[in-house]
């Protein structure tokens, strides 16, 4: 799953025979990719249509496991542009039912964060890492200074774009403030990952840093999507799923 065509681009062309399948506002591709039967689509931005999305691969194509892939805001220190962060948890950073139940918590659940799939996520993650030297050759002088790093912990999710560094200061202090260190910020992980937990499908996420969700967020975006990130993603999955 990703939820822009440009954090996906590229994936399509190597599925081996695609099919297309249309269903719930959405185009599913199924093939097989490394002798492995997969399915990708786009679940549109927001916690909704993601849920959505998830849901209809999980009833509809009856899929093990979710991964996704796409970009989002570093919030956390030591986070910069062009980093990549494997999920191990997520929390709704706008989920807030006080004083019924405490800020952050999903209602019922009694937890306010979702954990990934440990062995998933642990393939996720040293995929990431032989998958970011094989995409060195697009490390762009444009928008990289220096050679990525990879991170793995908690990424937060909101129907928010964050794009201030007022906003983005507050929400990380906010985190912080109930024990709750967050990398970065986007917009889908969460609603995923709830969906996933309630099904008991194994989830995973990666998610390349395009912008420190401040002022800047805005500038050049879709280039750094098109010409770094969604390169990062095709090298990282194609070794992750030769390692299934």
């Amino acid at each position: 799953m990703s939820a822009l065509l440009d954090e996906q681009r590229g994936l399509l062309e190597q599925l081996d025979k695609p099919r297309r399948a249309e269903r719930a506002g959405r185009t599913f591709w199924c093939g097989h990719w490394f002798g492995h039967k997969v399915v990708l689509v786009l679940s549109k931005l927001g916690k909704v249509a993601a849920a959505s999305t998830a849901t209809t691969l999980i009833e509809a194509f009856d899929v093990k496991r979710i991964v996704f892939t796409g970009v989002a805001g570093g919030i956390g220190a030591g986070i910069k542009v062009g980093d990549v962060v494997v999920a191990d948890q997520f929390i709704q950073h706008d989920m807030d039912c006080s004083p019924l139940f405490k800020r952050f918590e999903i209602p019922l659940y009694a937890r306010s964060t979702l954990t990934c799939d440990e062995t998933l996520s642990a393939s996720l993650l040293e995929a990431a890492r032989v998958g970011l030297v094989k995409a060195s050759e697009h490390f762009l002088e444009e928008y990289l200074v220096e050679a990525p790093s990879l991170h793995k912990g908690l990424i937060a999710s909101g129907d928010q774009f964050i794009s201030s560094a007022a906003q983005a200061d507050r929400l990380f202090k906010d985190l912080k403030a109930a024990g709750f260190d967050a990398l970065a910020v986007e917009m889908e992980g969460a609603a995923v990952a709830q969906v996933c937990a309630d099904y008991g499908v194994p989830f995973a996420a990666v998610r390349t840093i395009s912008d420190r969700a401040d002022d800047q967020a805005h500038v050049d975006f879709s280039a750094f999507v098109s010409q770094v990130a969604s390169p990062y993603a095709r090298a990282i999955l194609q070794q992750f799923v030769k390692m299934l």
